[in-house]
Parts: structure tokens; C-alpha cells; sequence
């Protein structure tokens, strides 16, 4: 093992720091769009969002979901569903309902009336009388427990769809681990965000139970620079920096999305697989640790974002003129992830990674926090 001279040994682990406390929904496929014109658009160039954010719309129908390349926005909601549904009818239903509702909430409109008002509301009316559509997606995943015996799709399901593996340092909680469907919501605003699980809800009571939820945001700078301002996560530092180009389709297509010529299903061209997962932050102890040791366990300079050494935040390192680690530590963050050898430039995959802030167990003990979701076709090679 080669040793790190310049990196005192007493420094902190990251993997102390950084502990997986769930694998959200495990493994998970993401359908491939609805094919009706009007895709979800290829990445276009990073730009600002109009002035009047709230009748931002992304498309709805398409070769591929909206939500995925989609530039992050600043509100998200992971939730996740057991299916209710009793046989492939019912199955059936709740796939088109969920297709009207979320075409409906994505593009906005008129709150609906309500004719009696005896009955409850059509609508909750946390946004008005008028439905904005908010830059709101609302991506739509299967889990490896739909393919069960309940609805006879065993031979339907994605071909490297499986329970999630867990990973040293995984803590895991059954409560917040896997489910049949998973919609991950994101807007502009919360209270988009919040509407629209609302609205699922009222219109599946007998399809959908809702098994586990949990949200998160970025900051609004970093939203409505539509992917020019890569987000920084509460450790004070960006996160996703590396992600592969997602407006160069042609790498998107060997990367994220399920092609024809791939061994899958007819249904999941145009899709693609997913984990999600909870990484809690031990913050109490990130903000006692002096700077140059942080920046050692990242491999880059907090403030631009540039690997150490280099001056850039989309500066690549290369790491054979480094073989010791003594400029960039052989275990830190950057080099642990993408070590950048032939071999693994081929288990490239997309990441969205959200903050989170849940309260705190005691007064030194917050639950603070990322999730992070990982995107990719290429399974087995990513993980």
C-alpha cells in the first residue's frame, strides 16, 4: 500500500463522516416516457429561469420522463407506495390514473370545483384557485416487489432490477427501505411539491398506501441557474460536479437511458434504473474539523470546487502524475468515486443529490444530511 506521507493518519475518515442510514427504494426502474409528441426536451445550455417562475412547465409526454436530466429544482419529495391494487386491472387503472393526474399537475390549470359541498373538496387549495405548474415533475419508478406473484409480470420485469445491496456502514431501517412504486416530485416550491402528493393521494385511496416520504432541497441560486451553479451540499461543498454531460445524447444513451439493441423489455426503452439512498451527515463533528483536512477528504478545494492542485471546478485530475496521492489523498472522495482508470470510465452514471434537514436526536446530534439518487444503466459496473 502506498503511503501518504503528507496526510496525517489521525485525519477523519470520510466514511466516518458520511454514513448510509437507508437504502431508500432499493433498485429501481424508471419508465420510459409516454410516446405522444412533445418530449421531454434534450439538456439544453445552462441559462436562468423567467422572471415568473411559477408558469415554468416541463413536458409531460415523451421518449423519456422529465425529472432525470431535467435541471434540478429547488424543492424535491421522494415517496414511496405499496400497490393496493388487487389483480393487473386494478394495476391498470392506477397506472392511467397517475398518467392524468401527473399530465394534468405538470401543466397546470383550474383547481377543480367542487359541486357538492357536502362531499370534501376536489382539491386540497393549498395553491389557489389556479393550478400553477411550477417547473413540477413528478418521475414515476418501479420496485423489484411489483414483479411479484400479484400481478403475473415476473417475465415483464427489467432484466438488472433487484433489492438493494447493502453497503459497509449501511444502517438500515425497514421503514424507509424499497416499496412497489416510487415518485420522486420536484418544483420550484414546496407547496407545488406538496399539492401534488396531496392530489396522487385523494384520487388512489384504494390503489396506492403511502410506505415511507421524505423531502429535500437545493439552494434557489443554484435551481434557477438551471444547471450553471452546481449545488453545495451542507458540508460546504459542490455536489455533482462530475456528472457526464447530459445534453450529449449520444453518451445519455449509453449511460442513462434503455436502449432497443440493450437485453430489456419493450417497456423500459427509453427508461432507465435508479437507487436512492439516505447518507446522514455527521455535521457536529464536519464543523469542528479544520479546513485542510476537509478539503483532504473531498479532494478539492472547498470554495471552487477544483480538484487540489488545480485551479478550475471542472478541472480533471490526473491522477498517474499523483500515483502516491501526495496531492490528492489516494482515499478521498474524488478519487475513491471516479478513479478515472479505462476500466472504470465505463461505470459512468448521472447523480441527483438533494440536502435535507430533519430536526436533531439531542442537542449535539443533528440529522442532517443528502440523498443521493444514482441513475444509470450500467448496473452492475456502478455498483
Amino acid at each position: 500500500m502506498a503511503q501518504q506521507k503528507p496526510h496525517d493518519v489521525n485525519e477523519p475518515s470520510r466514511r466516518r463522516l458520511l454514513k448510509g442510514i437507508g437504502a431508500l427504494g432499493g433498485a429501481l426502474a424508471i419508465t420510459g416516457g409516454c410516446p405522444v409528441a412533445h418530449a421531454a426536451k434534450a439538456e439544453s445550455s445552462p441559462g436562468t429561469l423567467t422572471p415568473d417562475a411559477r408558469q415554468e412547465k416541463q413536458p409531460f409526454y415523451g421518449r423519456h420522463q422529465a425529472g432525470i436530466l431535467t435541471p434540478q429544482q429547488a424543492s424535491m419529495m421522494l415517496v414511496a407506495f405499496d400497490v393496493l391494487a388487487a389483480d393487473k386491472a386494478d394495476l391498470e387503472r392506477l397506472f392511467r390514473l397517475l398518467t392524468q393526474r401527473i399530465a394534468f399537475l405538470t401543466q397546470g390549470g383550474p383547481a377543480p370545483d367542487t359541486p357538492n359541498p357536502r362531499l370534501p373538496p376536489m382539491d386540497s387549495g393549498i395553491l389557489g384557485p389556479w393550478i400553477a405548474p411550477d417547473n413540477l415533475t413528478i418521475t414515476v419508478s418501479v420496485g423489484h416487489s411489483l414483479f411479484d406473484e400479484r400481478f403475473g409480470l415476473a417475465d415483464k420485469a427489467p432484466k438488472k432490477l433487484q433489492p438493494m445491496t447493502r453497503f459497509p456502514n449501511d444502517s438500515l431501517d425497514a421503514a424507509l427501505c424499497h416499496g412497489d412504486l416510487l415518485l420522486q416530485i420536484c418544483a420550484n416550491t414546496q407547496d407545488t411539491v406538496i399539492h401534488a402528493l396531496r392530489d396522487v393521494i385523494k384520487h388512489t385511496p384504494d390503489l396506492l398506501s403511502v410506505r415511507w416520504k421524505r423531502e429535500g432541497f437545493i439552494s434557489d441560486s443554484a435551481a434557477r441557474s438551471k444547471g450553471k451553479e452546481t449545488p453545495i451540499n451542507l458540508l460546504g461543498f459542490k455536489d455533482g460536479t462530475a456528472n457526464p454531460a447530459s445534453h450529449d445524447s449520444a453518451l445519455m444513451d449509453k449511460v442513462v437511458w434503455v436502449t432497443a439493441d440493450q437485453d430489456e423489455p419493450t417497456w423500459t426503452v427509453g427508461g432507465s434504473y435508479q437507487a436512492a439512498r439516505i447518507i446522514q451527515f455527521h455535521v457536529e463533528f464536519w464543523d469542528r474539523t479544520p479546513l485542510k483536512e476537509q478539503q483532504t477528504i473531498f479532494g478539492r478545494d472547498k470554495h471552487t470546487g477544483a480538484p487540489l492542485g488545480m485551479k478550475n471546478e471542472h478541472d480533471t485530475p490526473d491522477y498517474s502524475k499523483d500515483p502516491n496521492g501526495e496531492v490528492i489523498a489516494l482515499d478521498s472522495h474524488i478519487r475513491l468515486a471516479n478513479p478515472r482508470t479505462p476500466e472504470t470510465q465505463s461505470s459512468l452514471m448521472m447523480r441527483r443529490g438533494y440536502s435535507y434537514s430533519l430536526g436533531l436526536l439531542t442537542p449535539d446530534n443533528w440529522i442532517w444530511g443528502c440523498y443521493s439518487f444514482a441513475i444509470s444503466t450500467i448496473w452492475k459496473r456502478v455498483f
